[in-house]
């Protein structure tokens, strides 16, 4: 550590590539110690630089994909809600640290941000004495947005990718990158001794227990006598004829939130095809409600973000309801489109879920499934993050039909009948977007040709 507090931070970088290499866990117990340690440091109001020390810690932890962007768009409106002359010199860390990083991956989450600080600045006004710092940060947002890297002072890249390079030497590839990243928030990491670790697998849990512990059975059931009479009708009524069909129905019945939902269902200890009736339950259920129940919705995208077989699994049982679309009721339809929006637009989907759709041969209820989605993908979504996500579909040469079918479907039907089913403003505003999606694709194809 230097003489004034700071330590340099190619050490604070290493400190960071030991806790992944060793073991996922372990960068999984290193991120909570420095998450706690952080936010104790930040409470006090020390003097020095040990807050900015350890943010710079955290920052690199999703530089080597330790973790994910939640965590750090969590940190980021924690700072941004205070917004003190301490706080914009984290933000300022922070960005310089990983800003062009999360303007890749989550464009639409920076601008909300960015936007969110330009409020905040303009809202306080000349209440602070530096305001070149304020200013300073508001031109390092602008660069973040418009991507130009000149704009920000020190601002070095190659360091950082050489030791990535590195990293994927040294694992071999196994295991490592996005696909492993800790999918935890600050929230969750704060309270882990109230809500448990349920993000390091084989961890203890320190709340009420749901379930007596001294049943040791794999198949946990809930007591049955604490389970309302009419729940359990209903479990009945829906052909929940196996306890594990029981019990995962019940807790979705009775949970106080989507949380509360997802700690019960984990603390089940569900293996393999036990575990993905979760999935199809959540799906029957959400279908089944007479109303759209975005609790289901919350639900599902927890899940896929704890582990990722569980968005396999939620593709597959998503699947299945769009080759029975005909067979489905109004209400039931409705919902499963609601839910398939939210799933996409919070990129726990892809546009693979429309793989299984026959574009030469559709009938009714599938054109209205994709017109429902597509229309409101296009109209809800910010053209950037639109574009980025058919151009991903275009660089999978294994689904050139779902990507042909989908452009074609684009233009021969959505954008044909916007005027039965849109105002004039709405079907002004879908036209201009696929118009620029489409372009985008061309453009990629040219490349690709030459």
């Amino acid at each position: 550590m230097t003489t004034d507090g700071t330590t340099p931070e190619i050490l604070l970088v290493h400190c960071v590539l030991y806790a992944y290499v060793l073991h996922p866990s372990v960068g999984a117990h290193f991120l909570e110690t420095l998450v706690r340690k952080f936010d104790d440091v930040y409470k006090s109001e020390a003097e020095g630089k040990e807050c900015e020390n350890l943010l710079i810690l955290i920052a690199n932890l999703y530089n080597f994909y330790v973790v994910h962007s939640v965590l750090i768009f969590d940190i980021l409106k924690k700072l941004v809600s205070t917004f003190s002359g301490k706080d914009i010199e984290l933000i300022l860390v922070l960005l310089k640290n990983v800003g062009f990083s999360l303007r890749k991956e989550d464009a639409l989450g920076l601008r909300e941000l960015i936007n969110e600080v330009q409020k905040k600045a303009n809202a306080m006004g000349k209440q602070f004495q530096d305001q070149s710092r304020v200013c300073f940060m508001l031109e390092i947002m602008l660069a973040l947005k418009n991507n130009d890297v000149r704009k920000i002072p020190g601002y070095d890249p190659e360091p950082i990718e050489k030791l990535r390079k590195l990293l994927r030497t040294l694992t071999h590839n196994s295991s490592s990158g996005k696909e492993s990243q800790l999918r935890v928030s600050l929230e969750s990491l704060l309270r882990a001794d109230q809500v448990g670790r349920w993000w390091i697998v084989g961890s203890s849990w320190s709340g009420a227990p749901m379930i007596d512990s001294t049943n040791n059975k794999t198949e946990q059931i809930l007591p049955v006598g604490k389970i309302n009479s009419k729940i359990l009708k209903l479990a009945c009524k829906q052909r929940m004829n196996t306890d594990i069909r029981r019990n995962i129905f019940c807790i979705l019945m009775t949970s106080e939130d989507f949380l509360d939902a997802f700690e019960k269902l984990l603390k089940l200890n569900l293996k393999d095809q036990q575990e993905r009736e979760i999935a199809h339950i959540l799906l029957d259920c959400c279908l089944q409600e007479k109303t759209y129940n975005p609790f289901y919705a919350y639900l599902s995208a927890k899940f896929c973000e704890y582990e990722k077989r569980f968005q396999i699994t939620f593709q597959f049982s998503i699947w299945d309801k769009i080759r029975d679309l005909g067979n489905l009721s109004t209400t039931a339809f409705s919902n499963l489109v609601k839910l398939v929006i939210h799933l996409l637009k919070t990129k726990w989907l892809s546009l693979t879920v429309f793989k299984v759709i026959e574009f030469g041969d559709l009938d009714k209820p599938k054109v209205n499934f994709l017109r429902q989605v597509l229309s409101a993908l296009f109209l809800e979504m910010e053209q950037e993050v639109l574009n980025d996500m058919f151009e991903k579909l275009a660089d999978n040469p294994k689904i050139g039909m779902l990507h042909e079918g989908l452009k074609l479907f684009l233009t021969h039907f959505l954008m044909k009948n916007t005027k039965a089913h849109l105002d004039i403003k709405e079907g002004a505003l879908l036209k201009e977007k696929i118009d620029l999606v489409t372009q985008t694709l061309k453009a990629k194809e040219s490349k690709v040709k030459l």
